[in-house]
């Protein structure tokens, strides 16, 4: 009999080994992200830190840049920072996931690491099956499938994917990312007393219920978690218009703040906010660690959107993790900021106290490269706008008079175009960039707003300039990043 799991595995480290010098002489691969060691990754998956170790898997394609029958890819770190690649977690190889180990979460039980997932089937019509898939870990590094726990309910489609899992009172819930029958986005909640036995309790929000009239066709990679006193709920939802400055990429990722009602089974919530307004942001997952922290994961990219037009593309990978970040609420509003342990990355720090930017461009010795962190802060409001040009290839903007905050890229598409996105800023207290060799992350007033983005300026760039419409003074201060 074949071994279908280990010929699987096997193929997918050839792949790894055959383009191995192909994806290492790319000048655009990452120095502090996590990416694949060749071929797509995407979603974050199972993300838990077990016995002290913080363990993140990934949505993984080892044999090509598109979107096919996914495996489960595994890093492990002690401090969010330096991270371990290891042997394949989980591998399309069963009836039940012939065609892909789908999205899913992990959970701590009497001493094991469980994990779900979404076990993918297409049928010779390219018909699909939806299944979610229980996985045991003994040691969290060697994994055994249980085998089917949840059947496709029959109230939705078989767009029905992504369980998240956590303990709430005596029961485990799941939440699973769906679509209705109406084809409209949905949440469905589960529960369970055993992690193995599974009641479906119905759709707690979704398109048509409460003040939701039509939000999207599906939602995807569903997270349902308590912070600072308040139930905040994570998604994707796919099919929103865009709307002005908002929803401008072909997917969204956002949250609702609410309360969720476990006894009626519903979620009752505020509006949905953007969680990032970048260019590349989608499915997030979060963990609560032994520091009491809620700690995200996102991926650095968006499906469907110009995937096959990236550069990294000639040297066989794709797509990045963001950096982790750590969660809040305040004010009724979700805030991110950079771990504390991403500190750790930083080296030969620069300080320019005392800075007045004015309409001539200027540069700060220690403040470019390819790798970098650097913060801003201001003395008081500008009058002016502000532009902080990128390696002559993005700018960061904030106009006082607008009270806007923009950021511009080339586009990778063909090299020419401005792309821009932007966010509403009553005001601009400070920022934090971080730069990567093809990557920015922008975190505004400590974290009310965020902006992620892949960029891909000429290798030979490095410079990073400041400038302001009006004098106006601010403090910078800067680090390489290892």
């Amino acid at each position: 009999m074949i071994d279908r799991d280990k010929q699987l595995r096997e193929a997918a480290y050839k792949e790894v080994e055959k383009y191995k010098a192909t994806v290492e002489e790319d000048h655009f691969r990452l120095g502090y992200h996590l990416m694949p060691p060749v071929g797509l990754l995407n979603d974050p998956n199972g993300f838990i830190q077990f016995n002290g170790v913080y363990h993140l898997f990934y949505q993984w394609n080892p044999f090509s840049t598109g979107h096919g029958a996914k495996f489960w890819g595994h890093y492990t770190s002690e401090d969010l920072v330096h991270w371990d690649h290891h042997e394949i977690a989980l591998a399309p190889s069963d009836w039940f996931d012939k065609n892909g180990c789908y999205s899913g979460s992990a959970i701590e039980h009497e001493g094991k690491m469980y994990l779900f997932y979404t076990g993918n089937v297409k049928d010779e019509n390219n018909q699909r099956e939806s299944y979610q898939v229980l996985v045991e870990s003994r040691d969290g590094y060697t994994f055994e499938k249980k085998g089917v726990v949840v059947e496709l309910p029959e109230d939705y489609t078989a767009h029905f994917r992504d369980p998240k899992v956590w303990k709430h009172g005596e029961y485990y819930y799941m939440v699973v990312g769906a679509q209705s029958k109406e084809l409209t986005g949905k949440v469905a909640l589960l529960r369970s007393s055993d992690l193995y036995d599974w009641k479906h309790l119905g759709a707690i929000a979704g398109a048509h219920m409460g003040s939701l009239e039509d939000f999207g066709y599906m939602w995807e990679c569903p997270d349902l978690f308590e912070l600072d006193g308040e139930d905040v709920f994570i998604f994707s939802p796919q099919g929103i218009e865009a709307d002005g400055i908002l929803y401008n990429n072909i997917y969204q990722a956002g949250y609702f703040i609410g309360k969720m009602d476990y006894e009626n089974v519903r979620y009752n919530h505020g509006e949905f906010i953007e969680m990032d307004r970048g260019f590349e942001f989608y499915a997030p997952q979060t963990t609560l660690d032994d520091k009491g922290r809620r700690i995200l994961f996102g991926w650095l990219g968006i499906p469907e959107e110009r995937e096959e037009d990236h550069p990294t593309i000639e040297h066989k990978w794709i797509h990045a993790m963001t950096l982790p970040r750590e969660l809040r609420v305040r004010d009724g509003k979700l805030l991110q900021l950079p771990v504390d342990e991403l500190k750790k990355l930083r080296h030969d720090e620069v300080s320019y106290p005392d800075v007045i930017l004015n309409e001539t461009e200027q540069a700060f010795v220690g403040i470019e490269g390819e790798r970098l962190e650097f913060e801003l802060k201001l003395e008081e409001q500008p009058t002016g706008p502000i532009t902080i040009d990128i390696r002559n290839h993005a700018s960061i903007i904030y106009s006082a008079e607008n009270k806007s905050f923009t950021l511009t890229r080339i586009s990778f598409v063909d090299g020419k175009t401005i792309e821009e996105r932007h966010c509403q800023l009553e005001e601009l207290r400070n920022l934090r960039v971080f730069l990567d060799s093809s990557t920015i992350e922008i975190f505004i007033n400590d974290g009310e707003e965020v902006f992620t983005a892949r960029i891909y300026p000429d290798v030979e760039e490095k410079s990073i300039t400041f400038k302001s419409g009006q004098a106006a003074s601010v403090q910078l201060r800067g680090w390489m990043l290892y």
